[in-house]
């Protein structure tokens, strides 16, 4: 809130009162984590490990609701930490909020961007920009976050492998094994990522038992 000195220069105070909204942004970055990588790992639904155009379309149609739903909380949540001060993870679930939220518009079927880019025969090698430019940004922040608990470290470092092995992939082609790879890091990354939801909420909440972060 603003407050004016004596001189009449603004001053800006530190939000007050604004709990942390860590363990709901790692919460549902895992939850949308692992259906992102069960999708392309072909793990249940029928993914782009997969090959196959129908069940591709079908399956990404369902990502879009839950990636521009998981985009919409994260950006939240990171416009939250940024306004507490905390910068790096202010960061870090601003810009992957706004990575699910692109990635939804990209599948949403009303948008027809995904036919297009199938139609086009450029459907793997928008993608594989696409996860390229957020390999590298995920490498930029993953070498920022050393001194952050271990289980952050862990998240950016299986993210940040889920993509390289997402960009091999859609780079090559589609080559459906480089994806179930990528996939299946995904889905681990996902995990860790709920553990550590899971691990901060024990600890806000004083619970009986707590886990290691």
């Amino acid at each position: 809130m603003a407050e004016y000195t004596a001189g009449g220069v603004e001053r800006i105070d530190r939000v007050v009162g604004v709990t942390t909204p860590l363990p709901l942004a790692m919460g549902v970055f895992g939850l949308t984590t692992v259906i992102i990588g069960s999708i392309f790992a072909g793990f249940i639904v029928r993914g782009a490990g997969a090959g196959l155009i129908p069940g591709v379309i079908a399956s990404f149609s369902m990502l879009a609701a839950v990636a521009f739903f998981g985009g919409l909380v994260q950006l939240l949540a990171g416009l939250t930490e940024l306004r507490r001060d905390n910068m790096l993870s202010g960061t870090i679930f601003t810009s992957y909020g706004g990575f699910l939220m692109a990635l939804g518009v990209i599948m949403a079927p009303t948008l027809n961007i995904l036919n297009t880019l199938i139609a086009s025969r450029a459907l793997n090698a928008a993608l594989g920009l696409f996860f390229l430019a957020w390999t590298i940004f995920t490498a930029i922040l993953l070498l920022s976050s050393l001194r952050m608990p271990i289980a952050y470290i862990a998240t950016l470092a299986l993210l940040f492998l889920s993509y390289l092995f997402l960009t091999i992939g859609e780079l090559a082609r589609g080559s459906a094994t480089w994806l179930i790879i990528g996939g299946w890091l995904g889905i681990l990354c996902g995990l860790v990522a709920l553990y550590t939801s899971f691990a901060g909420l024990l600890g806000a909440n004083r619970s009986v038992f707590h886990l290691p972060l």
